[in-house]
């Protein structure tokens, strides 16, 4: 039954495990031994706030786990004690530690009496101090500015010395970034993935939950976006409760559920309590099914629905997954909410072709699986996997998708539903766009793998998949590989291949994929191949093979028609 004790006893599984890796004074929390792009002491601290997102809520909501409000209060005052040798350190610009703020503001704004109150008048003033300390530098333009916002609304709540005008300026500069229809842009690169409903809309909902009565006019605007954009997000979501894996910063794992839970916190419904619930309980099985996101401790670890540091961005380091935490945000909620005994429903009804056009993507339904078609607008940040993350022709919740491990060979390239060329040895793959547009019916996008070749690509939703038209323009003659989505290929999945000259099917044991040639100017078909994918590139399944039709591409224009289909195995 999925009561209040059932999550608070999900959230605590999570917890527990790590109690034991706080440092002596407990200002820092080690989860593994990797690093990221910024300081050790960044990660440390990070390591250390994280466990906040879930911490707060379970003690705001009357729950606890034993020993963990000692360490967070022993923990703040020595991390931020300028004299102490678990100091967390002096913030520079554009500072890592600015991110881990934002769990410790949350911890203020609504467990005082946890991470506030216990502390001593020289430990209140050094940790003021030290998170007052953001508001002389620079954070990122983008989500960043949040991390701010929560640290100035914290202090405010408790009393103490603020920035008003700074915290003003910051929430004009958010504004800027809403770009209509519940969505908004994540800095001027304009990416649009899970930093909309995990950040932008998760803290714009804290933010209305506790400032309403002196914000009142932006508090509703907060709300009334986010409950436009979850009519949106919910396509995202298969009805088994498996999230579209789509973007960056996929390491947080189930933080893609928390701007349903915000909305519970905020008191938006974009649609019924129950389907609501039925969002975040499916979900939570859906990851904790089995195991292999945690170590053999019980510590989650950097990866998706296993470890792999292959698919990390360079700021993961061994605490970032607990940012997923935050989903835990309607712990919060009073016992007699009517969350706890509402029944669980399935999704709504929803299109079979959706486009969502500020998202840059159309999404398709079948079968009760998510596929969604982005134009791969985000293609500038260079963070680890990007063009894996944000630039395939497809995405799938049923598949997953495959990494690249290197561009030696096709294997290691691992170019799952990607248009891949063939030049002097190395594998070429869409790495920039030129242009895009979205339709009501189709994705329009020009793009470059390499100087001398231009493709304008048309992705055109079908029942049971799609069809892509490429148009080439080349320079030189070379070779070019159509791929489908990554089928399971672990020994339990029993994965079996049947081709022709011109066609490639994948099966194992739950899911089809499959490529055929359907008509080719200027271009020869060469034969089918299966691509035998470098083990731990696909993000859902530790070996997944790609089924593929390869090409001679003739110098000058040519036209390359395919349809891919994927589904579930019936």
């Amino acid at each position: 039954m999925n009561d209040k004790n059932f999550f608070v006893t999900v959230c605590k599984k999570i917890i527990e495990p790590i109690k034991p890796l706080y440092s002596p004074k407990r200002a820092f929390m080690t989860a593994g031994a990797a690093g990221a792009w910024y300081e050790d002491h960044g990660a440390y601290t990070e390591g250390f706030s994280r466990p906040l997102w879930g911490l707060v809520p379970l003690w705001a909501g009357g729950g606890d786990i034993d020993g963990f409000a000692e360490i967070y209060a022993d923990g703040i005052a020595a991390g931020s004690d300028p004299a102490s040798d678990e100091y967390w350190g002096d913030c520079h610009e554009r500072d890592q530690r600015f991110v881990e703020m934002a769990a410790m503001a949350y911890g203020i704004i609504f467990t005082p009496e946890k991470v506030w109150e216990p502390l001593s008048d020289k430990a209140k003033d050094n940790f003021a101090a030290w998170l007052l300390s953001i508001n002389e530098h620079e954070v990122c333009d983008s989500n960043w500015i949040f991390f701010r916002v929560l640290v100035n609304v914290a202090m405010k709540k408790i009393g103490r010395a603020y920035d008003a005008e700074i915290l003003e300026k910051d929430l004009c500069r958010i504004e800027e970034f809403y770009i209509g229809d519940g969505w908004y842009k994540d800095g001027e690169k304009g990416q649009k993935d899970y930093y909309i409903p995990f950040a932008f809309h998760f803290y714009g909902l804290i933010y209305a939950s506790v400032m309403e009565k002196d914000d009142p006019e932006r508090c509703a605007r907060f709300k009334e976006r986010a409950e436009l954009f979850g009519k949106q997000y919910i396509y995202w979501f298969a009805d088994d409760g498996e999230a579209l894996p789509y973007g960056r910063s996929l390491t947080y794992r189930f933080a893609q559920l928390s701007y349903w839970s915000a909305c519970l916190i905020a008191g938006v419904y974009p649609f019924e309590l129950g389907v609501i619930k039925g969002i975040i309980s499916r979900g939570l099985r859906e990851w904790f099914k089995n195991d292999d996101i945690f170590d053999n401790g019980g510590v989650l670890t950097v990866g998706y629905k296993y470890p792999s540091l292959l698919m990390a961005e360079h700021y993961n380091a061994p605490g970032s997954p607990y940012w997923s935490m935050k989903t835990f945000a309607f712990l919060m909620l009073p016992d007699e909410h009517e969350f706890w005994s509402c029944e669980e429903k399935p999704l709504p009804v929803l299109d079979d072709v959706k486009p969502l056009p500020c998202a840059d993507m159309i999404i398709a339904r079948n079968d009760g699986e998510a596929y969604a078609y982005p134009a791969g607008t985000h293609n500038e940040l260079g963070c680890g996997q990007i063009p894996a993350k944000y630039l395939k022709f497809a995405y799938s919740t049923l598949f997953g998708f495959n990494v690249s491990r290197s561009q030696i060979s096709l294997e290691e390239c691992a170019p799952d539903n990607m248009l891949v060329f063939v030049v002097d040895g190395m594998t070429l793959i869409r790495r920039r766009n030129i242009s895009h547009e979205i339709l009501s019916d189709r994705v329009i996008t020009r793009w470059s793998p390499f100087k001398g070749i231009e493709v304008e690509t048309t992705i055109i939703p079908m029942r049971d998949g799609h069809r892509r038209i490429h148009k080439i323009h080349s320079d030189i003659d070379c070779e070019a590989y159509e791929c489908g989505y990554a089928a399971a290929n672990r020994d339990c999945d029993f994965l079996t291949e049947k081709n022709a000259p011109d066609y490639c099917e994948l099966r194992n044991s739950f899911s089809y994929s499959a490529v055929s040639a359907v008509r080719t100017e200027n271009a020869q078909i060469c034969g089918a191949k299966r691509i035998g994918a470098s083990p731990n590139t696909n993000l859902f399944f530790r070996k997944a093979d790609i089924p593929s039709v390869g090409f001679k591409v003739n110098s000058g224009e040519s036209i390359i028609e395919c349809e891919i289909k994927a589904g579930k195995v019936k």
